[in-house]
């Protein structure tokens, strides 16, 4: 194929956007990556740099659902691998595929403006300037810390959970963690192997997951339930975590007063036992603050060394101008399938999702598709402006409303939406292989 195609960023979305794109014959294609390696947060590094994954990091799905559709993880490793694991599945997925030629490292994109013709003009930080055909956006969601409104001045060490690495800056410190999701929970548990006091604040109920279910990865064990119809599905659920947790009162936490699957889960099997054991206290929202002084919503006042800020990121595309595209304090995008723009028929987001499960299989199905639209075998729908908000207005009705869950999506459901898109006989790898 002629078109020059361009794909910002080589996390595990970028890879698997380059990866299709060959696969469909798409020749001209070039990755831009501002790191000296594949992987984006995949990459540890023990210092604050990029947004990276903290040194005990897992994954909080099992690698049967994590991994990309045409390439398994290895049998050996474990239910939910660690980063370094993840990291060389990434790398060996590119050396199968043969992806490193096409991407440029150490290579950032400055600036993005589109032309006329649909087209797109990429300046990079060294000041080269190139129009690509079409423009596939795969640079991730949690880059962008979003700080928390602190109510008052905390004179002890703030931070962003962005940057925290490991838990020895902590040792014997008066530690308060704001937010619940997965990074505060993990964040939590380890400070608390270390630190003389942790605590977490929750500004309203969750759904704390262990990891297993009756033996099992919880997607695993949930995932035959997922093709039930929802009013028989919500209440199996609820039961079968009631089973294996109990009531959350009795951990000192808030009684959640939606269904599960109406948030994005916190997979952690270590907090509530911490919790049980004394490691970790559960504490309200934050009411005010005064030096190292914390007054929580139920009045509750305690002292603090350090503030970590587990508020999650903005959606961020530095090399948009604001006024082009900007979804940064948006609890609503627009895009059918998370992907497509109304306005711009050449531009992909791969990746801009955030599943109740794992992102990488649906970052693959999603490149696939926009790979075929431009080798010409797949069509873009018609009326994307519409689609789009009906999906919006779906993720509305099914998703606490948050800029947390403003890219929320069920993983089945999604996944046969994309599906449904791609034609028969689109090329595989193997047949790509054959043929050259």
């Amino acid at each position: 194929m002629n078109a020059n195609v361009c794909v910002i960023g080589a996390g595990c979305s970028g890879l698997t956007a380059i990866k299709n794109l060959v696969q469909a014959g798409v020749e001209n294609v070039v990755c831009f990556e501002k790191n000296d390696q594949i992987g984006g947060n995949w990459i540890f590094t023990a210092g604050e740099s990029h947004s990276s994954v903290c040194e005990t990091t897992h994954i909080i799905s099992s690698k049967k659902m994590s991994e990309y559709l045409d390439f398994p993880m290895p049998e050996e490793y474990p239910d939910y691998p660690s980063h370094k694991q993840v990291l060389e599945y990434f790398r060996s997925y590119a050396r199968h595929f043969g992806l490193e030629k096409y991407i440029r490292f150490n290579t950032a994109v400055k600036k993005v403006v589109k032309t006329e013709g649909e087209k797109w003009r990429v300046i990079l930080d060294n000041g080269e300037d190139h129009v690509f055909d079409y423009l596939f956006v795969a640079n991730g969601h949690h880059s962008v810390p979003r700080h928390p409104a602190l109510p008052g001045d905390f004179t002890g060490t703030y931070l962003h959970s962005h940057a925290y690495k490991t838990n020895e800056p902590f040792r014997g410190k008066r530690v308060l963690i704001i937010g619940a999701g997965n990074s505060g929970c993990d964040c939590a548990v380890e400070i608390s192997r270390v630190a003389e006091h942790v605590a977490i604040s929750m500004r309203r109920p969750y759904y704390i997951i262990p990891k297993f279910l009756m033996g099992k990865p919880a997607d695993t064990f949930n995932g035959p339930m997922s093709h039930f119809p929802r009013f028989i599905r919500e209440p199996l659920q609820q039961f079968s975590l009631w089973l294996q947790v109990g009531s959350y009162e009795d951990y000192g936490l808030e009684k959640p007063d939606y269904p599960a699957t109406r948030c994005h889960p916190v997979l952690n099997s270590e907090l509530l036992y911490k919790i049980r054991h004394g490691k970790v206290f559960p504490r309200k929202g934050v009411q005010r603050i005064n030096g190292i002084e914390v007054t929580f919503e139920d009045g509750k006042v305690e002292s603090y060394d350090v503030i970590i800020a587990a508020t999650g990121y903005k959606i961020a595309f530095p090399f948009f101008d604001p006024s082009f595209i900007n979804f940064e304090d948006s609890e609503r995008v627009e895009l059918y399938l998370r992907m497509l723009h109304p306005q711009h028929p050449t531009l992909f987001f791969i990746g801009l999702l955030q599943p109740q499960g794992c992102i990488w299989p649906l970052s693959d199905l999603q490149s696939k598709y926009a790979a075929n639209v431009v080798a010409g075998r797949a069509k873009l729908p018609s009326g994307i402006a519409a689609l789009a908000r009906e999906e919006a207005d779906e993720i509305s009705r099914s998703f606490i409303a948050s800029k947390r869950h403003s890219l929320e999506v069920h993983y089945l459901p999604f996944f046969k939406k994309i599906k449904k898109h791609i034609p028969d006989g689109v090329p595989e790898w193997s047949l790509r292989a054959n043929a050259s």
